[in-house]
Formats: structure tokens, C-alpha cells, sequence
């Protein structure tokens, strides 16, 4: 069956809604065709580039009607870099953007068609929030260049500062880079599988302005290893921690299994709310400190902690929701998959003076059912976990475990709401969704879930 378009073909489209990624939806005679930059209600003149059975991809070449939501992006290189994807639209458009999405996937996907979806929680500054930056580096032109992938491929964006960074971030990455562009230092090349340099990462303790600098390479040896340890903290005095991380192999994932302190503390700290957290070169950290202390109180708000409860949070961490909740429960247990992120927890238990959390390394699909075969039962159960949501194991046993409370925290609306339908039918009734605004400017929303036994 022919398409009503066909590639290349310049038309008028106006569009109505927006998808999970961000680009304005349009329809020709049915036909969906999927454009960023553009928003419900305007009208464009637009080229098609790519054109499947259902649906069709297009650029856009002329707005012809704006959106009242429709906001000038205040970054350079916004249309270029991949990093965000909603500049273009006002703060209260995105948060009623986000809140829309999420109802939509948990009516589609999970079938809750009267569940209560909170307006999302957003900031009061939604700029300048990230508190870690891991950039790639490159050649370009001859040139040494960091920054941020282009949309949808691998090309580097050169890059000096970022609108959702913290600034003092912004500053270390272009002093480390001005250091390995001085000294000659080659970038790693993807294809190629050749050059030192792989990415510069720098974190920052928000409330304790202590930064570590973590250079991640393709080599044991760091050239001019003394000049970076000399320069930056000369540079910046709130440099508490320097890092080597060695990743030999030819992938895109960022980190390597091994870690070598250069100078400085292995770790540095920061706050959120009362709890004190030390924080690894690899440990795992909310970007967001400010509106993770507002997801943390949700959390613990569902909770509905007496003192009198045991918990269990599956996908702990370094331990950053468990302790929250340890401060109002009996007892808690913790369990994460990376043995590195254990220690850490175990670490930030023992510098918060807390002795009723336990925490345990393993898949929480079995050390969970393990720890109830034990006996080991949850009056509240918590869980945090990646994109791709919890393990079908964990699911059967948090049903067969039977908590009064499931506190379900999400990255990922569409993981959560096929989760969520399985939890309901096997004897859990969902009562509200509080979105949370964790990544202003990007199409990505958090949610907490409280869920109650039937």
C-alpha cells in the first residue's frame, strides 16, 4: 500500500501532539509523521526524509504558526547536540508535557485508566542543575575537541560550556581539556580503536562544592600524569579528588573495571537533606541533588513509616533511599547488583551512625526470594530500578511476599506502567503517580508510585 508522502516531498503539516522523544507529531490522511522542534498547534512547512509502512520521519525547513509555549532556546548549539531536546518549549509547557506522557503510557500500556497522575514536581530554576559531566573527546579539523554526541550518532559537538551543568563543572572540563591539548595528548577514536584519552568526568558535591576529576582512558599510562595532578588543583582549590579509569576495550560504554586514585581522596562527599553521602569514581548518584531530596521525600511520604516497619529497597545503590528510609523505620535492607556501589552504602550507613540497615551485593531477583525463605518479610517494599524496570523474578515475589506498600520509583513511564499491570493483577491496587522533574529541558520524567495491598 503507497504512502500519502513519499521521501523528499516539501509539505504543509500541523501537528497536535508531541512523542515519548520529543518530536512534534503530525498526521496526512492518517499518516503519522514525526518532526523535532516543532509543538501541538503550530503549523510548518516541512521535508520528509524517511518513510516506513505507518508512520514517516521529517525536518523541519519553515514555522508557519507558533505555539504559545514556544520559548527561544538560550543554547548555541542546541539544534546541533543531542544532550536536550525541549529548550524550545516554556518550563510550564514541559512539565505539562511530561505529565501528559505519563498518563498516556500508563493508560496504554498498563491499562490504568482512572489512576490519579500528580501535576509534576518541578524546579524553581530548571538550569545549571547536573551535578556530574562525563564528556567524549575527539579530533575535528586537526583540532582537540570535547563535548556532548550529536542527536541520534556519535559525532562530538565541540563544546566550552552547558546551560544544564553546574558551571564550576563547565570550568575543570575545559581546564583538563586546554592541559591534554598543551601536552599533545591523543583522543581516543572509536573506529579506530586508537589515541589515550577517552572521556574527561568531573563531579561536583553540590552542597559541599567538593569536585572530582576522573580521566578515563584507553592506556594504563596517563602521559603527563604530574602536570594534571600539579595544574588542577592549582586551578580550582575545591578539587578534593583526581582519578585514572583504565577501559581497554573497544565499546562505547563509558567506564573500565579498574580505578586508580592519582592524587587527592578516593571519593568526595555531599548532602542531601540531613544524610551525608561519600561518593566513588563509579558510584551511582542522582544528577539532580535538589530534586532528588523532593523524589526522596515522596518516597518516603508513600512509605508512610511508623518505626515499627521492616523494609527492603531493591536496586539500592550506594545506599541513598535506604538510608532516607532507615531514619523512620525498624529495620531496612538493601540490595544492589554492583559490589562497588554495596561498599559505598555500607560506607554512607556508617558515616550517617545508622545500625538499622543491612545491605547485601547480588541480583534483587534472588537475593530478595532468598531473604524470604529466610523469613525476612517487607511491610514496605521499595524499588528503584534501571530503564529497562524490574526483573519478572522480583515481580512474582513481591506478589507472593505480599507488603502493605510498594513504593515504586521510575525512570522509564513505559517499563513502569507494564510493571504496574502486573502488580495489579496479582493483588495490588495502584493509588497515585507523583511525577518528578529530575532532567528539566529533556524529555526524560521520574515518577513515584505508591501502591497498596488489596
Amino acid at each position: 500500500m503507497a504512502t500519502p508522502v513519499k521521501k523528499n516531498d516539501i509539505i504543509d503539516v500541523t501537528f497536535h501532539d508531541l512523542t515519548h522523544d520529543g518530536s512534534g507529531v503530525g498526521k496526512i490522511d492518517g499518516y503519522a509523521l514525526f518532526v523535532p522542534n516543532v509543538l501541538p498547534g503550530e503549523k510548518a512547512k516541512i521535508k520528509v526524509l524517511k518513510t516506513k509502512k505507518g508512520y514517516g520521519y521529517g525536518k523541519l525547513l519553515e514555522l508557519q504558526t507558533s505555539s504559545p509555549d514556544r520559548v527561544d532556546p538560550p543554547c548555541d548549539i542546541y539544534d546541533q547536540c543531542g544532550g536536550c531536546q525541549l529548550q524550545h518549549l516554556s518550563y510550564a509547557g514541559q512539565l505539562n508535557y511530561k505529565r501528559n506522557q505519563v498518563k498516556e503510557v500508563l493508560e496504554r500500556i498498563g491499562g490504568l485508566k482512572d489512576i490519579h497522575v500528580k501535576p509534576v514536581l518541578g524546579m524553581d530554576d530548571p538550569w545549571r542543575y547536573r551535578n556530574k559531566v562525563q564528556v567524549p573527546v575527539g579530533v575535528k579539523d586537526g583540532e582537540f575537541i570535547a563535548g556532548f554526541y550529536q542527536k541520534r550518532s556519535h559525532q562530538i559537538v565541540d563544546m566550552d560550556h552547558c546551560l544544564i551543568q553546574d558551571s564550576l563543572n563547565d570550568e575543570v572540563v575545559q581546564k583538563v581539556k586546554q592541559i591534554a591539548k598543551d601536552c599533545g595528548i591523543e583522543p581516543y577514536n572509536e573506529q579506530t580503536h586508537r589515541g589515550i584519552l577517552r572521556h574527561i568526568v568531573t563531579r561536583i558535591g553540590q552542597n559541599t562544592g567538593e569536585i572530582m576529576v576522573v580521566l578515563v582512558t584507553k592506556t594504563e599510562e596517563l602521559p603527563f600524569r604530574k602536570r594534571f595532578i600539579k595544574e588542577i588543583p592549582e586551578a580550582f582549590p575545591e578539587v578534593k579528588s583526581i582519578a585514572q579509569n583504565i577501559n581497554s576495550k573497544r565499546t562505547n560504554t563509558i567506564f573500565g573495571e579498574k580505578t586508580n586514585t592519582l592524587w587527592g581522596r578516593e571519593e568526595i562527599y555531599d548532602t542531601i537533606g540531613d544524610i551525608k553521602f561519600a561518593i566513588s569514581a563509579r558510584s551511582f548518584y542522582q544528577v539532580n541533588p535538589v530534586q532528588t531530596h523532593v523524589l526522596y521525600n515522596q518516597a518516603l511520604e508513600y512509605a508512610g513509616l511508623t518505626g515499627k516497619e521492616t523494609v527492603i529497597d531493591a536496586y539500592c545503590g550506594i545506599g541513598t533511599i535506604s538510608l532516607f528510609l532507615a531514619k523512620k523505620a525498624k529495620q531496612v535492607y538493601g540490595v544492589e547488583i554492583v559490589p562497588q556501589a554495596i561498599e559505598d552504602a555500607k560506607i554512607n550507613a556508617e558515616l550517617n551512625e545508622l545500625d538499622n540497615v543491612t545491605f547485601e551485593a547480588g541480583k534483587a531477583e534472588e537475593v530478595i526470594p532468598a531473604w524470604y525463605k529466610q523469613g525476612i518479610k517487607a511491610d514496605v517494599l521499595v524499588v528503584d530500578p534501571p530503564r529497562k524496570g524490574c526483573d519478572e523474578a522480583l515481580l512474582n515475589t513481591m506478589i507472593e511476599m505480599k507488603p502493605e506498600r510498594i513504593v515504586y520509583v521510575s525512570c522509564n513511564p513505559s517499563t513502569l506502567a507494564r510493571d504496574l499491570k502486573i502488580l495489579e493483577a496479582g493483588g495490588f491496587k495502584t493509588v497515585e503517580v507523583q511525577p518528578v522533574d529530575m532532567f528539566p529541558q529533556t524529555t526524560h520524567t521520574e515518577c513515584v508510585v505508591r501502591l497498596d495491598l488489596k
